[in-house]
């Protein structure tokens, strides 16, 4: 039987050629600023989100613009202060993503918490395998190698486009958990939930008009929500439950959410409203660190109506 798992990619001979020199420069960078405390990264992180607000206005502005349809009811001027901590955020999530690939297991131990593990116990104890639906944060990144270190998990997995950022990023993310499926491979995700293992899998992304129910999002009545999330849920011997990356004072935590016992067991569109209601509670609890540069409500429920974004 064919391994699910990626291959995992091999160093080359030519990433030593100048071609890459410019990406092993940045490569050397992250992981010296890696080692600074969390602290003296956090003011680092302030000067990054300064730079975003001038070299990428594009994406600055569709954050800015998911803070509005998300969160219509609150003053522009919070939305701006929400907006800035964000990008603080975004700052702080390069060095995250170094900490996560590079950083030695002692000290994402010391850095990382988790909470909220009781509900996996007991999911696995029940023979099942743990559906667990991450939310897309900036700190994802590291948030996966601290849940590594608690309990080994799956996860899919989509390449980089360059192939020394893919070496770094496979081999990076392998470090604490069990292994990475290709992003298309429904079902090597199913096998190893049938297998009662821990997956992570992105429930909150716009993955286009076919795969797609329109359901509301925060101020969006017609939110392009992926139907995947259900078809999982049903397909596989799991139970559902939403876990998250939050910021604390001193670190990070991941925090699992009680189980959806009910979702599969639903209507799609009354299981995808009340999956995206659960998704908005958690997000409120730490709006700036979700990933709102992403055009999360692109895609319409038809082609011919007009863009959100425009």
């Amino acid at each position: 039987m064919t391994s699910p798992a990626i291959q995992p990619p091999s160093f080359e001979k030519r990433f030593l050629a100048p071609t890459f020199w410019p990406t092993w420069l940045g490569i050397a960078l992250l992981y010296i600023f890696s080692w600074l405390p969390i602290r003296v990264l956090r003011v680092f992180a302030k000067g990054i989100a300064w730079l975003l607000r001038k070299l990428v206005k594009k994406r600055v502005n569709v954050a800015r613009r998911n803070l509005a349809l998300t969160f219509p009811d609150m003053p522009h001027s919070e939305r701006e202060v929400l907006l800035q901590r964000h990008l603080e955020c975004a700052g702080m999530a390069v060095f995250e993503l170094a900490i996560g690939w590079w950083a030695p297991a002692w000290r994402i131990r010391r850095l990382g918490e988790v909470e909220g593990f009781e509900h996996v116990e007991r999911i696995i104890a029940q023979g099942k395998g743990v559906f667990a639906l991450a939310l897309h944060n900036m700190n994802l990144e590291l948030a996966c190698r601290i849940l590594g270190y608690h309990h080994p998990s799956i996860a899919f997995y989509r390449k980089h486009n360059n192939p020394l950022i893919d070496y770094m990023q496979y081999h990076g993310r392998n470090r604490s958990n069990k292994y990475m499926i290709h992003k298309r491979n429904a079902r090597a995700l199913i096998n190893a939930l049938d297998q009662g293992e821990l997956c992570l899998y992105l429930p909150d992304q716009d993955y286009g008009r076919a795969q797609s129910v329109f359901v509301p999002f925060g101020g969006v009545a017609e939110t392009a929500t992926t139907g995947a999330t259900l078809m999982f849920a049903r397909r596989a011997n799991c139970i559902p439950l939403i876990v998250t990356s939050q910021y604390t004072r001193s670190g990070y935590k991941v925090k699992f959410y009680p189980p959806l016992l009910t979702f599969a067991d639903k209507e799609d569109t009354q299981a995808l409203t009340d999956l995206n209601k659960d998704i908005e509670s958690i997000v409120k609890e730490q709006p700036e660190s979700y990933l709102w540069m992403h055009k999360r409500f692109k895609t319409r429920p038809q082609e011919s109506d007009p863009s959100l974004y425009d």
